[in-house]
């Protein structure tokens, strides 16, 4: 169960999610490169060194049941999304940057920075030092002024971020990417007023954003998480998953930016799904078709 002061790896409790992602990115790109690109996704997992997702990044053991295909496709949309919101915000202009919770994101590796683009990433220490030190061993080098911020976002990580170099008085490019279902509700709405603080007019912002659950509804998440926990808990991996999220009410992060002065723009999982010509939603027990993913701008005359 998580815990105001949990610690994680990328083998462990949430830290596992972004080795479970990247294992998702590994598959959707051996099966599908042209909606998804990532060559570092399959290394990096490898380098960590959980069993079964080694075996999966790698196509030794086919994903099947134990990563049903909507997870995969949901890998690719969701990458193709945030690679997009990227390109756009730095093609406009902006060349600063930050990846809250980074975990094994490669994009400042991977991807056309323009030249004086800085990157930012912000994960814990222990996450920080082993991608760098494993993409290091790959011998892949960044595509941008890359700049990390090891710190744990339950601490003051403003001020590491400035201590890299971060200047909040030009706009930024922020990502919070499969982030905020992981935190408690009060500790979501502080990030998200966080980064608003530290926004100049023309910043711009990337996230999801998901209604509460309806009566019910908490049950069925559950439901479906441990039956995903069991069958990936048969091939000797734990993840556990229902209780690596935060559950009850919390505000819905596309109106709580809006009401501070964001404007966004939304699409839905289904839409996304639609546009990549991948095949829609049909049995959708733990309600993904809900979930939005929002971007947009901090409007310059609503600041202060």
């Amino acid at each position: 169960m998580r815990n105001d002061g949990d610690t994680w790896d990328l083998a462990s409790s949430v830290g596992a999610t972004a080795t479970m992602a990247a294992a998702a990115r590994a598959i959707a790109t051996r099966t599908d490169r042209a909606l998804i690109d990532d060559p570092f996704a399959e290394p990096l997992v490898r380098a960590v060194g959980v069993d079964l997702l080694t075996r999966l990044a790698t196509g030794e053991v086919p994903p099947n049941d134990l990563v049903e295909q909507i997870w995969i496709d949901v890998a690719k949309v969701r990458t193709k999304f945030y690679d997009e919101f990227f390109f756009d915000a730095t093609t406009a202009g902006i060349t600063q940057v930050v990846i809250l919770a980074s975990g094994l994101d490669s994009r400042a590796y991977r991807l056309p920075w323009p030249t004086g683009t800085v990157v930012y990433e912000i994960d814990q220490p222990p996450v920080i030092e082993f991608k760098t030190r494993a993409l290091a061993e790959l011998g892949a080098v960044p595509t941008a002024d890359r700049r990390v911020a090891a710190v744990d976002l339950r601490d003051d990580w403003p001020a590491v971020l400035r201590a890299a170099g971060f200047d909040s008085a030009r706009p930024t490019a922020w990502s919070a990417e499969g982030l905020l279902g992981y935190l408690p509700p009060e500790a979501q709405d502080r990030l998200l007023d966080t980064i608003t603080e530290l926004s100049a007019p023309g910043s711009r912002m990337a996230t999801e954003s998901k209604p509460n659950l309806q009566p019910g509804g908490e049950e069925k998440t559950k439901e479906g998480l441990h039956r995903i926990s069991e069958r990936w808990r048969a091939h000797g991996f734990d993840p556990d998953m229902a209780r690596l999220r935060y559950f009850g009410e919390r505000n819905e992060a596309a109106p709580y930016l809006t009401d501070r002065g964001w404007a966004l723009n939304h699409i839905s999982i289904r839409d996304l799904f639609a546009a990549n010509n991948l095949p829609p939603l049909n049995d959708d027990t733990m309600r993904m078709g809900d979930l939005r993913y929002v971007s947009g701008t901090l409007e310059p005359e609503l600041v202060g």
